[in-house]
């Protein structure tokens, strides 16, 4: 009887190896086929056996991407043949990784899936800067929101996610943060509203921006960051350790 391989679906985390989970760190060391996401850091890949093959399926926003249905494709090929497979992603395979789309079609087709959750960027990113999504001062929730849609029919509802006073935590939005902004204003949010964005969180690399909701596009633009980033906006920027040094600049500046 041919050996029964199974794919496990492993969230990496924003890409600091400490980040890891042990349960993630096991299922790398022990697989036999690597798919690895453009965002999975060279650190983390380092885990692997030598014996693993390693194969890189880019996916990252505005860049070339590796078709999902070819990296479905080659993962059940692979399980067929087999092989423990391990999918390897940045973050959490469930938050933006399309975790759900691929479980789905593996067992479809009798393959035996594990789904490993990661830490995603979207935690790890406001955490570096001493910003808790939650806090009872400041928001009841949170909100974890892509910055484009698939189409015009699922671009979010900016206005709704204004009113509803809660945390936003925006993933691939740093190229449509006018029209965010614009959204936002449009639906109540103030101008004045805290803002940080985190590009590379928790790798050496890793830059920020504090800014307002009122200054973002321009901020953003001068600083110079880009993907991937993730943006945080509501008064929990405010617990930010370097969010009291900015306040004093903008009153200063202000008064000019």
């Amino acid at each position: 009887m041919d050996k029964q391989g199974s794919v496990t679906l492993v969230g990496a985390g924003p890409g600091d190896p400490e980040l890891l989970t042990l349960k993630a760190l096991k299922a790398i060391q022990q697989a036999e086929v690597l798919l690895a996401d453009d965002l999975v850091s060279d650190e983390i890949l380092a885990y692997a056996p030598a014996t693993a093959r390693l194969i890189h399926v880019g996916k990252r926003g505005g860049c070339r991407q590796t078709p999902q249905e070819f990296i479905e494709r080659l993962m059940l090929a692979e399980a067929r043949a087999g092989h423990r497979v391990v999918r390897l992603k940045g973050g959490d395979p469930y938050l933006f990784g399309r975790g759900g789309e691929e479980r789905a079609m593996l067992r479809a087709h009798g393959i035996a899936v594990d789904v490993v959750p990661g830490i995603s960027s979207g935690l790890a990113a406001p955490t570096s800067l001493g910003v808790p999504l939650t806090h009872r001062r400041w928001s009841q929730g949170a909100v974890f929101v892509t910055g484009h849609g698939k189409d015009a029919a699922s671009e979010p509802n900016w206005a709704a996610l204004a009113q509803s006073k809660l945390t936003l935590v925006i993933y691939m939005g740093v190229a449509r943060c006018d029209a965010i902004q614009a959204g936002l204003l449009a639906g109540g949010a103030a101008a004045t509203t805290p803002v940080a964005v985190v590009q590379s969180a928790s790798r050496a690399g890793q830059r920020q921006l504090l800014t307002t909701l009122g200054d973002l596009p321009g901020a953003l633009a001068a600083s110079g960051l880009g993907s991937p980033s993730i943006i945080v906006i509501g008064d929990v920027v405010r617990c930010a350790d370097d969010w009291s040094e900015l306040s004093v600049l903008t009153q200063a500046a202000a008064r000019a």
